[in-house]
């Protein structure tokens, strides 16, 4: 348990003016220049409008306790220290790595001891998501009853990892990835603020671009990388190459709204379909070290799975939703591994086209005006007078027959007998294609005939 001024110590003066140490100058970057009031705060202008509940906890008119939700370094605990500068009252932090229940109730009886003499305690817990359902348990009166004002932080999605009866107590805010504008406006002020480098060395435009790409839209990442690059800087300059030496990384050139962007995605996904589980690797990880968006590769994966493995490998798809999902709920560095695992079934799949190429036959036949009715005994006959009108009338339940498949008519007239689906002998489709003709056989109730080549 730590007392009142210990974790945030290196806080300033907030909007209430609230008596706070600053921070030592042997501090680390990412500490001094942490944001000691709200007008300091950068991005989440979603959460910080001027009558959003986040606003009025840190002016100190708010009583609901909260849960951050965001990926590293979107300013989780900067909004916990200015809501506990803001309430005046004692602070106290937990640690979901160290703390047990004993420590939790310990905080606690506490609270209820200040309560009783007009005070109250915020309560910040990082990491609550790995608090047990017991240890969360254990929160749940004192912040029914605000004994706590109770701030929370995870990086993972509340819904999944924090109890029903904490969320339903606790307004869930979710904190979104700095861009890259705000990861810059981050560093240019830490270059200039006398909590900072104080002006002593003067980063070039591109070491700044090159400091924000690998920040991943993490501030604290960025400020670090800052720190590391001045120090090892020979002068007041601070060059792409001063940053590459000190946090041993390359610069990528990938501009993500320029030519590298579309030719590195396009060589991704074309080794994707030529089957190059290595050259496809080296295009993700390109892409990833450059800081492109997560969700963009896991959009292409998706779109990747069914226009080029399609039914040769039917969990394809199912393994790029899965990567698409873990980024969503785990969020970056972590969500990479998933992404990487799709990119490789992907790669080692079998390849097949023709979902794409059915699809494609269907819409240009649709396009050139080869529509035509539907047949009366397939249309909706849930109706008063359907029947009147000739619907649903003859219309062949394939669950009766025993094999679950009979002959019956489903095209419109002009298209009886037109195939769209061509299985390759790739993969799953192997199996599928005789398994399609067999089934085209019992349908149309005589041999295939009039094929699409």
């Amino acid at each position: 348990m730590t007392g009142s001024g210990d974790l945030f110590d290196d806080i300033g003066t907030s909007e209430r003016t609230t008596p706070v140490k600053v921070s030592s100058p042997s501090a680390p970057l990412a500490v001094r220049m942490r944001p000691a009031s709200l007008e300091e705060v950068v991005g989440q202008d979603h959460l910080l409008g001027e009558r959003s509940p986040l606003r009025r906890l840190i002016a100190g008119s708010g009583g609901s306790s909260v849960l951050l939700y965001g990926p590293p370094g979107t300013g989780k605990t900067t909004m916990a220290s200015l809501i506990s500068q803001a309430t005046g009252g004692s602070f106290e932090a937990l640690s979901a790595l160290s703390a047990g229940v004993k420590e939790v109730r310990a905080v606690i009886d506490v609270a209820r001891r200040r309560l009783v003499q007009g005070e109250q305690t915020v309560l910040f817990i990082d990491e609550v998501h790995r608090f047990s359902k017991t240890q969360q348990d254990a929160l749940l009166d004192a912040v029914e009853n605000r004994i706590v004002l109770l701030v929370a932080a995870t990086t993972e999605n509340p819904s999944f990892s924090v109890v029903a009866p904490l969320l339903s107590r606790s307004l869930v805010l979710q904190l979104r990835s700095l861009t890259d504008d705000d990861v810059a406006a981050v560093l240019r002020r830490a270059v200039e603020d006398p909590r900072g480098l104080d002006g002593a060395v003067e980063p070039t435009d591109e070491a700044i671009t090159h400091l924000v790409a690998v920040s991943g839209g993490d501030a604290r990442r960025a400020l670090t990388a800052l720190e590391a690059s001045a120090d090892g800087a020979d002068g007041d300059s601070i060059s792409v190459a001063d940053v590459e030496a000190a946090i041993d990384r390359a610069a990528v050139r990938y501009d993500r709204d320029g030519d590298q962007h579309y030719d590195v995605t396009s060589a991704f996904i074309k080794s994707i379909r030529g089957s190059d589980v290595d050259a496809a690797l080296h295009y993700l990880a390109r892409m990833v070290v450059a800081g492109e968006d997560p969700r963009f590769i896991a959009r292409r994966l998706m779109i990747h799975a069914s226009e080029d493995i399609g039914m040769a490998d039917p969990t394809a798809l199912q393994a790029a939703v899965a990567a698409a999902q873990v980024v969503q709920l785990v969020g970056m560095p972590e969500a990479r591994l998933a992404l990487a695992q799709a990119t490789i079934h992907l790669a080692t799949a079998p390849k097949s086209g023709a979902v794409n190429s059915g699809l494609s036959a269907a819409m240009a036949d649709v396009s050139a005006g080869k529509a035509g009715a539907v047949p009366s005994h397939l249309r909706d006959g849930h109706y008063a007078g359907a029947q009147k009108l000739g619907n649903a009338i003859g219309y062949r339940f394939p669950h009766d027959d025993p094999d679950g498949v009979l002959s019956q008519q489903y095209a419109p007239d002009v298209l009886v007998g037109v195939d769209y689906y061509d299985p390759t002998d790739h993969g799953f489709e192997r199996e599928l294609g005789p398994r399609v003709g067999r089934l085209r056989s019992i349908v149309r109730g005589l041999a295939k005939r009039n094929r699409r080549k």
